[in-house]
């Protein structure tokens, strides 16, 4: 009875470039060579969605990594240079940043449990939640952005590790904040583990050079920094998160304010610029309006200008929207931008606390005086949106004085009935309009020649304008009684206690002088942090061979694997050119400065078929047969899965799906002394060499030319993938195939037999390079997403996301 129970098996129209199974739930994650990425289920490997690709994101997806709890998915973009965050649930892009490289490989991990750590961060999220009131959600239009916020999760720390060429490796808290930026790595990063203890990272690179096959390094970084700092990084993380994504709240939140305020609310300046340049008498449009208001008389080009482009229709439309746009903008300021702002400073102040306790946080880089900038930029940022609604409230009441007076002139012109409540004016209302005509109504020229118009009778617009330019019409502080006697005042004039006002600036300006002022903030741990890791050791392994330096190298061995419990880093790789029948597994502690007695072994591939290695019996020399890995991943801390190939199949078919168990095959009695200055492939005799047989744990793969799988020990479950790129097959790891299934099983292979003759006939190289034309993933991706939330929660009737 077969090993392993199949449970799914699918042809898809364009080749798979990397899998990876979540963590905690039975889903598996495909991008594909047309930028697609889907997410499938173990059971009959069903679609449950698919995210195609677009302007925003990209179309050259080169890595994927799930977050430790399975609920965001991260992905890499090559053609944009971004790191994307996907909501596992709902195929939403809930954040994405830009990164100086592509990445061409990623790891998320999670820190051990501390449960003192927790509790002491537990209190402190509390007390932040007990002083600052909810931020209110967006408008609807942007209402799945601000889920950002709802990102940290848990409290316990977890790092998306971000690597790509010329050593690009950089280090993101809740795969949001960058805490390190390293330096000193050569080559391209192709795999990566950041241990739980957060004591060391393993980098695998590749090293090119003109003259010889790209090399390929192991690396181990020590980073006892984040490991010793581990409760007062956590907290910063956290805090600068926390700043980080209220940054973008208040970025979208001005974005909607600038949607609120519409074109139409510059037809006024535009009616009258257009008056300016048509008339013909030499009479001030200051004086026209003040003509009409005192005498009741109008001429005959405004009178024109009244009747037939503005319109008492017209007037009527523009003062509605004028006080809903306004409206608006005043509920998103008081709402929005205050709340945010206040909650900035909050979580600013507590920061700079932090960087003044110097013992805890200045090995982390936090610097008192960039904090106190960002909070002084902050309070600027502050101050202007208060100055903006003391202008919306003026502006509202001018519009509405304004509008009643005009209305009613215009109504007289038409000779239509006036209502009573409309036509009673007192002189104080007289002179509230002319003031209001005198203020706003006279020609600049300076106005015309930057903006094409001579009037500015629209204040609030200018506020919003992402520009540089100084306001056009700046608020007039002549009679403001404070800032007189601040400028009067010797001890406050230049008091660092009291936020600068930038008058002449728009509120867009004064947030962009905050975000720069804040991103130094952010910055200078990242740096500080990378400086601090340095190279433990350097191991070179292998060339490339030739063969295969142009082919894609998507799945390729080395990798990876963190032993948690021993503290220990394991390196999976092969040398097919050197010893095409062994695995080489290298172990180094995770703590650099602990030394690893027997750290490299060599399994030996040639041993008997289900036999066990302490049997004493010889076994008959039919049983003998040999294999080369294709591909190896950790199940768990103690199994390898393997993909093998018999080296003794003519038509080169047959392929084994195998779970290999370390105990006994890591016990050995010899040390391998290395010689740091040759490649390992340059001193393997010494090597030594453990015979491994993998019993009844083994299966052939029928009907697929099986090339790499992707396992998930604690799901215990794994998915094959064959050498064209195409062909999944998923099992259950701890399950054997029933009779009835196994009936199914073949029938399901002969369904299969004519694409798998056709996969003896294509290469590797080929069939890629049609996938990146293909466009059928894209046409079924988007009828198969159809009835995703229905496999989700039938998913989630057993497990939990």
């Amino acid at each position: 009875m077969p090993a392993f129970r199949q449970v799914g098996e699918k042809q898809l129209p364009n080749p798979i470039l990397y899998m990876a199974w979540s963590p905690n739930r039975d889903l598996i994650a495909l991008a594909n060579t047309s930028g697609e990425l889907l997410l499938h289920r173990l059971a009959n490997f069903q679609r449950v969605w698919s995210l195609l690709p677009n302007e925003n994101t990209g179309k050259e997806i080169t890595s994927l990594a799930w977050r430790p709890d399975g609920k965001v998915l991260a992905f890499s973009v090559g053609d944009t240079k971004q790191v994307v965050l996907c909501d596992a649930e709902k195929a939403e892009i809930l954040h994405l940043f830009a990164v100086e490289y592509p990445a061409s490989c990623m790891h998320w991990m999670e820190v051990q449990d501390d449960s003192s750590t927790l509790s002491s961060f537990s209190e402190s999220e509390d007390e932040s939640s007990r002083f600052l009131p909810k931020l209110p959600s967006l408008p609807k239009s942007e209402e799945k952005s601000d889920e950002v916020t709802n990102l940290l999760g848990e409290v316990r720390l977890n790092i998306l590790v971000v690597g790509g060429p010329s050593g690009f490796v950089e280090l993101y808290a809740y795969g949001l904040y960058k805490i390190a930026t390293l330096s000193g790595i050569s080559g391209t990063c192709r795999s990566l583990g950041l241990s739980s203890d957060l004591k060391s990272l393993s980098v695998i690179t590749e090293i090119r050079s003109t003259e010889d096959n790209p090399e390929i390094h192991y690396i181990q970084l020590d980073t006892g920094l984040l490991s010793s700092c581990l409760p007062e990084l956590t907290k910063m993380a956290r805090k600068f998160t926390h700043i980080s994504t209220l940054l973008r709240y208040l970025r979208l939140s001005l974005t909607c304010m600038c949607e609120a305020w519409e074109d139409i609310l510059m037809q006024m300046d535009l009616r009258l610029t257009k008056f300016v340049q048509e008339k013909n008498t030499s009479t001030q449009v200051q004086d026209e309006f003040l003509e009409l208001l005192l005498w009741g008389h109008a001429s005959s080009e405004l009178q024109a200008l009244l009747m037939n482009q503005l319109t008492v229709k017209g007037l009527k439309m523009l003062g509605q929207s004028i006080d809903s746009s306004y409206s608006s903008i005043q509920k998103l300021v008081i709402s929005h931008l205050q709340s945010g702002s206040e909650a900035l400073l909050y979580h600013l102040s507590e920061v700079k606390g932090m960087a003044l306790w110097k013992q805890k946080f200045q090995p982390l880089g936090l610097d008192p005086a960039a904090i106190e900038d960002a909070i002084v930029a902050v309070g600027s940022f502050t101050l202007k949106a208060s100055e903006l609604l003391q202008v919306i409230d003026k502006s509202m009441k001018n519009f509405k004085a304004f509008f009643r007076w005009l209305y009613v002139a215009m109504l007289r012109m038409s000779e239509d009935h006036v209502p009573p409540e409309l036509n009673k004016m007192t002189q104080k209302d007289l002179a509230f309009v002319a003031d209001f005509l005198s203020e706003h109504f006279s020609a600049n020229e300076e106005l015309f020649d930057r903006k094409g118009k001579y009037f500015n009778v629209e204040r609030v617009g200018q506020y919003l304008k992402d520009e540089d330019e100084d306001l056009v019409s700046p608020p007039n502080m002549e009679g403001n009684q404070w800032v007189t006697f601040v400028k009067q005042s010797t001890y406050l004039k230049d008091s660092p206690l009291l936020f600068p006002t930038y008058p002449q600036k728009s509120l867009h300006f004064v947030k962009r002088m905050m975000e720069g002022s804040i991103d130094l903030c952010l910055q200078k741990p990242a740096e500080v942090i990378g400086h601090s890791i340095k190279q433990a050791v350097c191991l070179r392994l292998y060339t490339v061979p030739e063969s295969s330096e142009n082919a894609l190298r998507l799945f390729e061995l080395p990798s990876l694997w963190n032993d948690k419990k021993a503290g220990m880093h394991y390196v999976v790789f092969c040398m097919p050119d050197i010893s095409p029948s062994k695995i080489y597994i290298l172990r180094r502690a995770t703590d650099p400065n602990r030394s690893v007695p027997k750290g490299l072994v060599a399994l030996n591939l040639n041993t008997p078929l289900n036999s066990s290695i302490d049997d004493e019996t010889p076994a008959p020399a039919s049983a003998y047969s040999s294999y080369s890995c294709l591909d190896a991943r950790f199940y768990d801390d103690e199994t390898l899965t393997v993909v093998l190939r018999s080296l003794e199949d003519d038509e080169n078919k047959m392929r084994i799906l195998t779970q290999l168990h370390l105990n006994s095959a890591v016990s050995w009695d010899e040390e391998f002394t290395w010689d740091l200055t040759l490649r390992l492939e340059q001193q393997t005799e010494g090597i030594p060499v453990q015979g491994l047989t993998w019993g009844n744990q083994s299966r052939e793969m029928d009907n697929i030319k099986a090339q790499f799988v992707a396992v998930n020990g604690i799901r215990k479950v794994a998915c094959v993938l064959s050498a064209n790129l195409r062909h999944v097959r998923v099992f259950e790891m701890d399950a054997e195939e029933e009779e009835e299934e196994e009936e199914r099983a073949d029938e399901s292979q002969e369904m299969s037999s004519d694409q798998d003759r056709l996969e003896d006939t294509m290469t590797y190289q080929s069939d890629a390079g049609e996938g990146r034309d293909g466009v059928g993933g894209a046409e079924e991706a988007q009828v198969a997403g159809q009835g995703s939330q229905d496999i989700l929660d039938e998913t989630a009737g057993s497990d939990t996301l």
